[in-house]
């Protein structure tokens, strides 16, 4: 392809592109990320990645994007940018007895069907100049940061996350993987991050480091995603964090002054409809009060570990040990619907939600009824081991 022809395609991309709604276009090679490659290596050495297979489970695969599409020349990398939390925006509804749970600001919107849609519409214009293309969105075939960053939309920031002067960090990143031999000028931006330190000190479980290096053991984000018992030690620090954690965004100087796009109202959090979501919030009581089948039509949506509802529950439990009212028939309902579970996940969750907030006697009425009978891998019977810390009570 000319240098005329490149420029001509490229220019058709970007109108595709601004067009569908998204932010930021940028073009590189299909080299592989060396660099992003040595990272990933280094931090599973380490013991950091905690079982997030997404990132670490085949970084030969996900560093190599000439794999992706044979004959592969050229990526385009996309950026789709999302409204930030609303600190305006109430918590929740004001009958949330049981607690307010907090969603991270990317699950509350559309930005990635929207990103999707964009991505299309630019495989499009190559599929029409005779090209092949591919779209990777949201994909562990390709380490998206990395791309991004190499194409010019930013720089890695010590959130980890990628940062754009302009756009901030509230951004979902996606990919076009293209035969087309496209002009990829050396366009990478500087780190603009400098000797600032807010993401690090606001991460509430310190899984920053001063390097910039995620210990994905204590990142608040991952653990509600991971499968298993969340890590005791971290229930605390998980505060009303229902679904994901945007504490190492929001403290950023950079989302201080980056432009948002006005993108309309945000998408259904799953229980609208009966007054129980309102804005980044879901009341966690409504929540486990759901059946199975209702709490996946709501928040299926949402990443489930192995699409089983009672790590979501797991996670609410935790939400409504930390802020729900004590003294609230709609909480004592459900800490004691959650302590007869079959699910020994639920019942040791709910085991140390009812003993932060005071009320043992509801254990002790469930221990009387066969609590931990079945508990085959001894979840219960180590959480009622296990020293819990009490909510501090006002007087």
């Amino acid at each position: 392809m000319t240098a005329g022809a490149s420029r001509m395609l490229l220019e058709q991309i970007q109108h595709a592109a601004t067009s569908a709604g998204l932010d930021a276009v940028g073009v590189t090679n299909t080299a592989p990320f060396t660099q992003a490659r040595r990272a990933i290596d280094e931090r599973k050495a380490a013991g950091l990645h905690a079982g997030m297979w997404f990132t670490y489970g085949r970084p030969e695969r996900s560093t190599t994007p000439a794999n992706i599409l044979t004959g592969a020349r050229s990526i385009v990398v996309c950026a789709r940018n999302y409204e930030p939390p609303n600190p305006h925006t109430p918590e929740g509804p004001a009958s949330a007895a049981g607690g307010s749970g907090t969603v991270a600001a990317y699950v509350a919107s559309d930005a990635y069907g929207a990103l999707r849609a964009g991505l299309e519409r630019i495989c499009e214009v190559l599929q029409r100049s005779g090209f092949e293309a591919v779209t990777v969105c949201d994909d562990n075939r390709l380490v998206d940061r990395a791309a991004a960053a190499r194409a010019g939309l930013g720089w890695l920031g010590r959130n980890t996350m990628l940062l754009s002067r302009e756009l901030g960090s509230w951004t979902v990143l996606g990919s076009v993987v293209t035969t087309a031999e496209l002009s990829a000028p050396d366009q990478a931006q500087s780190d603009g991050c400098g000797t600032c330190r807010r993401c690090q000190t606001a991460c509430p479980t310190g899984a920053l480091d001063t390097a910039g290096v995620l210990d994905a053991n204590r990142c608040l984000a991952w653990l509600v995603q991971a499968p298993g018992v969340f890590p005791p030690e971290h229930r605390v620090a998980l505060g009303d964090r229902l679904y994901g954690c945007d504490d190492c965004q929001t403290v950023c100087p950079f989302n201080d002054t980056a432009v948002t796009p006005a993108r309309g109202q945000p998408v259904d959090l799953g229980l609208r409809s009966n007054g129980a979501a309102r804005g980044n919030s879901v009341d966690v009581a409504e929540l486990l009060r759901m059946t199975d089948d209702d709490l996946m039509a709501a928040f299926g949506h949402w990443y489930i570990p192995r699409r089983r509802p009672e790590y979501l529950r797991r996670n609410a439990l935790v939400v409504l040990g930390n802020v729900g009212d004590p003294d609230s028939p709609a909480v004592e309902e459900m800490l004691r619907r959650s302590l007869s579970s079959a699910s020994d996940v639920v019942a040791a969750h709910a085991v140390w939600a009812a003993r932060r907030l005071g009320r043992d006697e509801l254990v002790a009425e469930a221990r009387s009824a066969g609590l931990g009978n079945h508990d085959p891998d001894g979840l219960v019977a180590a959480e009622l081991a296990r020293p819990v810390p009490r909510r501090q009570t006002a007087g």
